[in-house]
């Protein structure tokens, strides 16, 4: 375990400058140069050069570092930086680099760390210690911090309670302009950032809201309750991020109201989180469509990486075997006729191409409720209609070349009709698939993929090799 100690060297006026080097190159990506400075300071223990190379790093930019970092460089580098580590940047970081590095460091550390940082990163941090250890650094926390952010931690995971920040502003109704502006100007302690003052009642339960522009523009002796907005955006603090970002999302919102089951004001949310929430599910998304973990991290072990990885691979290769068994019902046709086998794969190919752009389509609109019951019939007609026309246009194409190719217009023909068939099963299936999975409750992200594969080979193989079997026995 390492324990920060303030390193931080006093300025030397007979040292030499540390040449600036810039953090990212011009394509944007980590200068490898700064990089490999870095490392070496971190190596040499050069606590006054590492403090050079990274004065006035954003957060951000200080997470990137500590990605690109080896991961035994990591906690060096919070050490040597001592006091002036921005623990924010913990908050930029894949969760398995943070857990890593967290690990590392005393609790005391970390309990410094997070008392300056606004309740919702330092929730963020928090999140991923051990129950053992996250108790012991809220025990080193003053009293109101602590039951703010215990409060904060006993909200589901991935809830408004976990994103919001406990810092706002609020203010009686009877207030006036006046006493609220002054209110701001001498309070020490205000949140970092914020964009409207709530109005509470003495119970604390949420009346109103004004926002920072209309109170400006309001004249001194005019009360809050005279300009508030006696319906403010609000969520409930148990409510799920990714409804709470749909709501930003459609009313254009960069701030909200978090209340709790009573309707008391317990904090609030900002489009900033709200960001992070968008980026996340998509991210989440797109790997669970590609039959991967939604918390998969370039940062995780080989190990880790192939245990989440093979359920998926084992449930395709099962499924694999259903289109193997319709090729075996075939077996006579494909000795008869090998050019059969070889423009199976096209089919295949084809098909399977088709169904995922359905489904992609699908899934996403289905996790934004752009599809629904209300448009599904018509969503179903325009993609049936879609997968025919392709079909049309790629048996042409298809069918031309295959009976320039083989000399016989017979499989031209067949790999035609078999391209409008699995085209459109295809289209079909893209998207009941994910439908019927929503309605079952069952996340179509996660399980349409293997279902669809298999819909489309199967039918794909089915058409050609029955439609050719067919054809060449009639």
């Amino acid at each position: 375990m390492l324990e920060v100690e303030d390193k931080t060297p006093l300025p030397k006026s007979d040292e030499p400058a540390t040449e600036a080097l810039a953090f990212r190159d011009e394509e944007g990506e980590l200068n490898p140069e700064f990089l490999a400075a870095a490392a070496d300071a971190i190596e040499a223990s050069e606590a006054d050069r590492l403090q050079q190379l990274v004065e006035g790093f954003h957060e951000s930019e200080l997470g990137d570092l500590l990605e690109a970092l080896e991961p035994d460089q990591r906690p060096r580098l919070i050490e040597l930086l001592g006091r002036s580590f921005d623990f924010a940047a913990l908050t930029e970081v894949d969760e398995a680099v943070r857990e890593e590095i967290l690990e590392e460091l005393e609790t005391s550390t970390v309990a410094e760390g997070v008392r300056d940082l606004d309740s919702d990163d330092a929730v963020t941090i928090l999140e991923s210690l051990p129950e053992e250890e996250k108790a012991e650094v809220l025990e080193q926390l003053p009293a109101i911090e602590r039951v703010a952010l215990q409060r904060s931690l006993d909200y589901p995971e991935d809830s408004a309670g976990r994103r919001m920040q406990t810092e706002f502003i609020a203010v009686p109704p009877f207030w006036t302009v006046g006493q609220t502006i002054d209110f701001m100007r001498e309070t020490a302690d205000l949140p970092e950032t914020f964009y409207e003052i709530f109005v509470i009642d003495p119970a604390g339960h949420l009346l109103g809201a004004v926002a920072l522009d209309r109170l400006l523009r309001s004249k001194r002796p005019v009360t809050i309750q005279e300009i508030m907005d006696d319906e403010p955006d609000r969520v409930k603090a148990t409510e799920h991020q990714e409804e709470v970002a749909r709501l930003f999302e459609r009313y254009n919102l960069v701030s909200a109201a978090v209340v709790d089951e009573a309707g008391r004001l317990v904090g609030a949310i900002l489009v900033d989180d709200i960001v992070d929430v968008l980026e996340e599910e998509a991210d989440a998304d797109i790997k669970q469509l590609g039959g991967v973990k939604s918390d998969e991290e370039l940062s995780d072990t080989v190990l880790y990486t192939q245990r989440s990885r093979f359920p998926w691979l084992f449930a395709n290769m099962c499924t694999a075997f259903l289109a193997a068994g319709v090729i075996r019902v075939f077996e006579e046709s494909l000795e008869r006729m090998v050019a059969l086998a070889i423009l199976m794969p096209i089919v295949a190919s084809m098909g399977g191409n088709a169904g995922t752009q359905t489904m992609t389509v699908a899934v996403r609109a289905l996790a934004t409720r752009e599809l629904g019951r209300a448009n599904a019939w018509r969503i179903i007609r325009r993609e049936a209609a879609v997968g025919i026309l392709n079909g049309l246009v790629f048996a042409v194409i298809l069918g031309t070349v295959a009976s320039v190719w083989f000399q016989s217009p017979q499989i031209g023909l067949v790999i035609g009709l078999a391209l409008i068939s699995v085209l459109l099963f295809a289209a079909l299936g893209g998207i009941f698939v994910p439908l019927t999975l929503n309605r079952f409750g069952v996340d179509p992200a996660v399980s349409s993929g293997p279902f669809v594969t298999s819909i489309t080979d199967i039918v794909g193989f089915f058409s050609f090799l029955g439609i050719a079997t067919v054809w060449f026995r009639l």
